[in-house]
């Protein structure tokens, strides 16, 4: 027997896509622009730390991190958003942010909240993972749109109270994937204050923090702090993935409260899986080390400069903020991802597989996503491709 509340899953985007173009001979050379995986070059310092510290595979890593990456990741916190932490209590490195988004709902979810159901509010679209987090802890996971409307960020206010009274646990992505759009300051208090006022935890994902364009994102815990925010009020959530172009590094952070964080340690203590001591040494230099985030910051400039002359006169193109994603306008994503797809081999994902239908209405259904990861030669060509092909 499977438990009935994963029953009726929708497929993960990834196998939807699959099914909807994989039956079908591409139009031309293939061309990936569906998955967030940064294709710029790492630090190549990375490799030789890791080569001088592999006599570490064979020991059992530290759980939490060693006290060099807690405090590395500690002071990363305190000259990127200003906010103090405690490194050997307000910190854990994580096996990629995904684990730590995932546990923290194991974590800190409770059974009930005011004798009822609770709820865990996650913007719609988002990223999977909140939902399955909601549903494994037997939460219900409510769905807000964040569309261009509200700025592409939820209004969590706007939720009935007797909604707001079950929320546990809000999920909140600055800058959200997939529109590259920034929570103001501003919108950060409302939420803070909103948390503070039903009582229920925040956990930012702000894993493209450093992938920006103008303005720096504002941090959720240095808000958080600067208002005198219970100090569990807020958790956030970071990656070595976006800033470093070191997916298949798996290195994260999660920090955030005292209790909190010793609640998640000794949930890793039973079922994690913490970061091998090699990979940890390495993340506690780049961590530390500013110049390669600056200049992969500076190639996506450029792409997203391109793109931004490329769709300049689409009806609906909003140029994005932060995050390496274009959130493209169109009548169905479903249908314009096929027909690229047959007619070029240009390979994006349908909105609609990232978002969830509510009372009949997907907001990512009018969208295709397109992920700006390669170099700028291929990202101009295909982009070029994609406005001949369904903007022409």
């Amino acid at each position: 027997m499977f438990p009935e509340r994963f029953s009726n899953l929708p497929a993960y985007a990834f196998p939807r896509l699959r099914s909807l173009l994989d039956s079908h001979e591409p139009g031309g050379d293939v061309v990936h622009m569906t998955i967030g995986e940064p294709k710029h070059e790492f630090p190549q310092w990375v490799s030789q730390i890791i080569a001088d510290n592999a006599a570490g595979f064979n020991r059992y890593p530290p759980n939490d991190g060693t006290p060099e990456l807690q405090q590395a990741i500690a002071s990363w916190i305190d000259r990127r958003f200003g906010a103090k932490v405690d490194a050997a209590t307000q910190v854990m490195a994580l096996n990629g942010t995904r684990e730590g988004l995932y546990n923290a709902a194991m974590a800190l979810c409770p059974e009930t909240k005011n004798g009822q159901k609770p709820i865990v509010l996650t913007p719609n679209p988002f990223y999977q993972v909140y939902m399955i987090a909601a549903i494994s802890v037997a939460a219900e996971p409510y769905f807000c749109p964040a569309t261009a409307e509200n700025g592409f960020m939820p209004d969590y206010s706007l939720l009935p109270e007797d909604v707001l009274k079950r929320v546990a646990v809000a999920y909140v992505c600055s800058p959200s994937n997939p529109q590259g759009a920034i929570a103001s300051r501003a919108y950060l208090e409302k939420l803070i204050s909103l948390a503070e006022t039903y009582d229920f935890k925040i956990f930012a994902d702000e894993c493209y923090s450093e992938i920006y364009r103008d303005a720096k994102p504002d941090g959720a815990l240095r808000v958080a702090q600067d208002m005198g925010a219970d100090p569990e009020r807020v958790l956030i959530f970071h990656s070595l993935s976006k800033r470093s172009n070191l997916p298949g590094l798996r290195s994260g952070f999660v920090a955030g409260g005292p209790e909190s964080l010793k609640r998640i340690k000794q949930l890793r203590a039973y079922s994690g899986a913490p970061l091998p001591l090699p990979l940890q040494r390495a993340s506690e230099k780049v961590w530390d080390d500013e110049a390669h985030v600056e200049e992969n910051r500076r190639l996506y400039a450029e792409k997203f400069d391109v793109a931004d002359q490329v769709f300049a006169d689409l009806p609906g193109y909003q140029s994005p903020q932060a995050g390496f994603f274009l959130w493209l306008p169109v009548e169905n994503g479903e249908t314009a991802a096929l027909k690229l797809w047959k007619e070029t081999g240009v390979r994006v994902l349908p909105g609609a597989y990232l978002s969830k239908d509510v009372n009949g209405e997907n907001p990512g259904k009018p969208y295709i996503r397109v992920a700006l990861v390669a170099p700028k030669n291929d990202v101009t060509a295909a982009l070029k491709t994609i406005r001949a092909c369904l903007f022409a």
